[in-house]
């Protein structure tokens, strides 16, 4: 389970304790893992040929802004290339921008991938990037310093989610990282144009269940983060911190209805989001393209 290195460290402390009287003190050398830089976002490379303006096809300046936080990996949050995800645009449009990156993302497909047949273009794309399980259905674990992510596809349409599920729950069960985050396209709790997913109802509450940290999607093309929440629409102190990162490139999106829960909503700067993830916890900033860090905050694992 998710914190058996403790039964680990009573049996070292076990043999290494001293005999009654004894003036010896043994000294316990203390792991740490050194916190990692990730950078999250979705929504990113526009359309080949699109004009570049202050808020349109901003992929170039996201990914300028994304290098110069050196992170040690990217998680990419669906729709990474529009307009229907063909290897062509891919290579022609992405991998001139956030490609730079490639070697350390972790990509999910988005629903504009799935406009080409089988999401072909991307998977093509990444394929280095993924395990070779993953091919063709898109969700998979990465181990990201002292992290458990679980990357998930939230197109239920076009891949057989009820499986997709069963995993889940086997890998969350399975889990031995005290801390753990999920990524996924469609937003469980978005205030934005398309709103909150139904859909990944299941995979919250398994979530919650199992004391999932941090969830981060995009497919709404804003910035908001959520207090918080069990799948359920109820706040929880021991539920899930999520964020929605649309921001990466495509044209920003508007407020449609502020869902219950939504701590800051921000539909008018694209931008990354900055985490540094630890052994115990993670920080965030949200920063737009101008420099400016509009959101951020630490949160400790449950």
């Amino acid at each position: 389970m998710r914190r058996s290195r403790l039964l680990g460290l009573t049996a070292l402390l076990a043999l290494i304790t001293p005999a009654a009287g004894s003036a010896y003190v043994a000294k316990v050398p203390q792991a740490t893992i050194t916190p990692i830089t990730v950078v999250a976002v979705g929504d990113i490379a526009c359309k080949p040929g699109d004009p570049t303006t202050s808020t349109t096809c901003r992929d170039a300046a996201t990914a300028k802004l994304a290098q110069s936080q050196s992170p040690d990996y990217v998680l990419a949050l669906g729709d990474e290339q529009y307009q229907v995800g063909s290897y062509t645009a891919f290579m022609s449009e992405y991998d001139g921008t956030w490609g730079a990156l490639k070697s350390i993302t972790k990509p999910i497909p988005g629903n504009h991938e799935y406009m080409t047949a089988g999401a072909s273009g991307y998977y093509k794309y990444f394929a280095d990037q993924m395990p070779a399980a993953a091919i063709g259905k898109g969700y998979y674990a990465s181990v990201l310093g002292s992290w458990r992510v679980l990357n998930l596809n939230s197109n239920c349409t076009k891949i057989d989610c009820a499986a997709e599920l069963t995993w889940f729950k086997k890998q969350l069960a399975n889990a031995s990282e005290k801390c753990i985050a999920m990524t996924m396209h469609h937003p469980r709790y978005s205030s934005g144009e398309h709103g909150s997913s139904t859909v990944m109802r299941p995979f919250w509450r398994a979530a919650y269940n199992a004391k999932v940290d941090l969830a981060l999607a995009g497919h709404d093309h804003d910035y908001e983060r959520f207090v918080r929440m069990n799948g359920d629409k109820v706040k929880k102190p021991d539920g899930i911190v999520s964020f929605v990162v649309g921001t990466g490139g495509k044209e920003l999106y508007h407020l449609v209805s502020r869902r219950y829960g939504s701590a800051i909503f921000d539909a008018k700067h694209h931008g990354i989001l900055k985490l540094r993830l630890g052994e115990a916890g993670f920080s965030y900033a949200f920063i737009s393209v101008d420099g400016v860090t509009r959101d951020s905050g630490t949160r400790s694992c449950v």
